[in-house]
C-alpha cells in the first residue's frame, strides 16, 4: 500500500477505511518508517511541530472496587500502590500550580474509583473553580463512571475535558473487566459530551487483544467524536493478573499510534502510559504520529522527568504548545 498517497487523501478530507487501518497495523516492520513518514504528513498538517504537554494528578489512589485486570489501583489485587481518599482542595491546587510551572497545557485530576461520590464531585468542582481563577490551564477530570447529573456539575464548574478510556474493543473488553461493561463506559463518554465537556478517551495496547481490536477501538472513538485520544502501552504491574505479560513491541506500538492518527487526523492523539518503558530510545518517533504526551509520570509509575522530556522535544525538532491567554 502507498502510505504517502493515503496521507494525501486523508489530508484532503477523505477517511481511512477499516481495511486500510488493519493493513497499517499488520504491515511488516520494514514499512515502519514509511508509515511514520505518512503519519507525520497528517500530523503536521493539523498540528505543525507543536506538542501539547499534560500533567496528571492522582487525586484518589488505590481504593478502586473494580476489577480491571491491568490496573494496580484495584483493591481486588495485592499491589503496593499507596491508598488514600480524595485529596484536599489545597493538594489539588498545588498540583495545578506545579503543572502550570512545568508549562503544561492540561492538568488532569484522576480518582481511582468506580464513579465519583457526591463529596468527590464537590471537592473537584471546588478546586476547579479556583484553578481557573489562578492559572491559564485546561482542566481534565477522570473520575470513573458518571451518574446522571454529575457531568453537568463538572461542566458548570469549568472542567474542560472528561477522561474515560474505553481501553479496548467492545469484543475484547469482557476479557479484562467483569464489574462494569463497555457500554457503561460509552454512556459516560456520551454524558460528558452532552454536558458540554470535550471527551478524552483512548485505550491500552498489549492486553492480549488482536490487532483488529486496536482498529475497532479507533473506529468506535471516531463514531463517538472524541476530541482527545490517549494511547497507552501495557507496562505490566506487579500483583495484577497481567503482571507476567510481555510488554508490546515498540514497532507495533508505533504502527498503532500511526493508525490512530490516520483515523483521527485532526484530534489530540497522545502517547501516554508506558511510553518510556515500552518505547525506550524510540520515544521521539512516537511524536511523528502523536501531538501530545504526559510529562512527570503517570498515576502509579514515574516518567523520565520533565527536563529529559523537554530535551527530547527540542532535539527532535518539536516545540511545546502554549495555552493562549
Amino acid at each position: 500500500m502507498n502510505w504517502n498517497d493515503l496521507a494525501d487523501r486523508v489530508i484532503e478530507g477523505g477517511r481511512i477505511t477499516h481495511e486500510e487501518a488493519l493493513a497499517m497495523v499488520n504491515a511488516p516492520d520494514s514499512e515502519l518508517l514509511a508509515i511514520l513518514h505518512a503519519a507525520f504528513k497528517v500530523r503536521s498538517h493539523h498540528h505543525g511541530n507543536k506538542v501539547r504537554v499534560h500533567v496528571l494528578q492522582n487525586a484518589k489512589s488505590g481504593v478502586c472496587p473494580e476489577d480491571c485486570s491491568f490496573c494496580s489501583q484495584s483493591m481486588k489485587y495485592n499491589t503496593d500502590v499507596e491508598q488514600y481518599g480524595i485529596q484536599s482542595k489545597e493538594e489539588l491546587l498545588e498540583g495545578a500550580k506545579k503543572a502550570h510551572e512545568k508549562g503544561a497545557v492540561t492538568y488532569c485530576m484522576v480518582t481511582a474509583t468506580r464513579g465519583p461520590s457526591g463529596r468527590d464531585i464537590e471537592r473537584i468542582c471546588e478546586a476547579v473553580r479556583e484553578i481557573k481563577q489562578k492559572y491559564n490551564l485546561e482542566v481534565c477530570a477522570s473520575l470513573g463512571i458518571l451518574k446522571e447529573g454529575q457531568a453537568e456539575l463538572l461542566a458548570e464548574a469549568g472542567v474542560d475535558k472528561y477522561n474515560h478510556n474505553l481501553e479496548t474493543s467492545d469484543k475484547h473488553f469482557e476479557n479484562l473487566v467483569s464489574t462494569h461493561t463497555f457500554q457503561d463506559r460509552v454512556r459516560t463518554v456520551t454524558r460528558a459530551k452532552q454536558a458540554g465537556m470535550k471527551a478524552c478517551c483512548g485505550g491500552i495496547i498489549g492486553m492480549g487483544e488482536q490487532r483488529e481490536d486496536w482498529v475497532d477501538l479507533a473506529f468506535t472513538l471516531r463514531e463517538l467524536e472524541v476530541e482527545s485520544v490517549p494511547v497507552n502501552f501495557l507496562n505490566p504491574r506487579p500483583g495484577t493478573p497481567m503482571d507476567k505479560y510481555d510488554p508490546p513491541k515498540p514497532q507495533d506500538c508505533l504502527k498503532a499510534l500511526a493508525m490512530f492518527r490516520f483515523v483521527h487526523p485532526d484530534v489530540d492523539v497522545r502517547v501516554a502510559g508506558g511510553r518510556e518503558v515500552v518505547l525506550g530510545s524510540m520515544q521521539p518517533m512516537a511524536l511523528y504520529a502523536a501531538n501530545s504526551f504526559f510529562t512527570e509520570g503517570y498515576l502509579t509509575t514515574g516518567g523520565q522527568g520533565e527536563s529529559t522530556d523537554a530535551a527530547m522535544l527540542r532535539e527532535a525538532g518539536f516545540v511545546a504548545e502554549v495555552v493562549e491567554a
